[in-house]
């Protein structure tokens, strides 16, 4: 059902009264969205669910009144070239969910526009509860958002267990629900295989592609002729990058490609990772793969994160900020160079020690995440919203 077709009501609030809707702008949000669809639907199959949604999302049932890829961007300078394109889809947004009037709006990830979104919702009069799932990483920037986060939600779902605290002088409701990594990720079994392999991790964006994948590579051939025994694989985050990757990639002896679909599997077969920082470091280390962490960005970028938005962090990678230590290293911005990212793979693979402490590690960063299953708590907890 398109937008434009929505059913009228008599309030002045707009169309058909939905019980909710839901707003993912990216592929981890159209994950966890997903999960959280599955559940809801699970919990309550009569629900009438709108939104905006991925391709994922788009498996479960509900009205999809917008594709997510609509949404999709990245870095500083990309946001703002695409800002235009952004605001408009901003207002369409806005009105589908004015027009809906849904009794609970669960906004996922995406904080800088969800944010904007919320706040704007509630100059415009809705009533309607909202929820947003995916805690904002207040702790890293943005402690302004705080505040604001406070006055205009209803409910913030976490999914890493320290965000909590960060709310605790505010009135706002925050529950940390588990992560819905551990659910579909089984405790650690490692198979045994008789090859080695690594896997290569360059993103699921062309942008961090670009910015990644050339240097992964350059060091892959170099470790290639220190270990000609070691296998190597490229993790395809979407079908459409497979010729992209594999034209980046040409002369370089006997790589695979594994799509999707097949990554947690291979996974379970992997000796070591070279991995975009990102949602994927944590399911590395959920399956125990030692993994070195890269993160290209422009020149412009780092300037602006440095200097303009002030961030600096003792780690960046979700890993090692949950142990609070360093479990993966990792190389981000300027520190990405050819020689340290070498330095650093030769380290795993020729210091067993530095190996199996890293498992350790591995294996207490799932510990710390706990067993709920954060896809079903958050559905109870969202159901219970509409309730109140």
């Amino acid at each position: 059902m398109s937008p434009a077709t929505l059913p009228q009501n008599e309030s002045g609030g707009g169309g058909r009264v939905a019980d909710l809707f839901v707003f993912a702008g990216e592929a981890s949000g159209d994950l966890h969205g997903s999960g959280l669809l599955k559940s809801l639907n699970a919990l309550q199959p009569n629900l009438d669910i709108l939104g905006v949604g991925g391709p994922k999302m788009r498996q479960e049932k509900f009205t999809c009144t917008l594709p997510m890829e609509k949404f999709q961007v990245m870095g500083f300078v990309d946001v703002a070239l695409a800002l235009p394109k952004l605001i408009r889809q901003f207002y369409r947004v806005r009105q589908m969910i004015l027009q809906a009037n849904p009794k609970v709006v669960v906004l996922i990830d995406y904080p800088g526009f969800n944010l904007r979104l919320a706040r704007s919702l509630r100059k415009k009069g809705f009533r309607g509860k909202i929820c947003h799932y995916i805690c904002p990483s207040v702790w890293a920037w943005g402690k302004s958002r705080i505040g604001l986060l406070a006055k205009h939600y209803d409910l913030l779902l976490s999914i890493l267990p320290f965000e909590k605290q960060c709310f605790e002088r505010t009135s706002l409701r925050v529950e940390y629900v588990g992560n819905p990594l551990i659910a579909t990720i089984p405790a650690f079994t490692k198979a045994e295989f008789p090859e080695r392999w690594i896997g290569l991790f360059p993103g699921s964006r062309r942008k961090e592609i670009e910015r990644n994948f050339p240097l992964q590579l350059r060091v892959a051939k170099r470790v290639l002729q220190d270990h000609p025994a070691i296998n190597f694989a490229v993790s395809v985050s979407h079908p459409r990058f497979q010729r992209y990757l594999e034209e980046l990639a040409r002369g370089f002896p006997g790589l695979t490609f594994i799509p999707a679909d097949e990554t947690r599997r291979f996974m379970q077969k992997i000796d070591l990772a070279i991995a975009k920082s990102g949602t994927v470091t944590l399911e590395l280390a959920l399956h125990a793969v030692p993994t070195v962490v890269t993160y290209g960005i422009s020149t412009f970028d780092a300037f602006l994160a440095k200097h303009i938005f002030r961030i600096n962090l003792p780690h960046y990678c979700l890993v090692n900020i949950l142990a609070g230590k360093t479990v993966f290293p990792e190389l981000i911005g300027p520190a990405l160079t050819e020689e340290a990212l070498y330095t650093q793979t030769q380290k795993f693979l020729t210091h067993p020690t530095a190996y199996t402490e890293c498992q350790k590690a591995c294996l207490e960063v799932r510990a710390l995440l706990g067993t709920q299953n954060a896809s079903q708590t958050a559905a109870s907890l969202i159901l219970s919203l509409m309730e109140r």
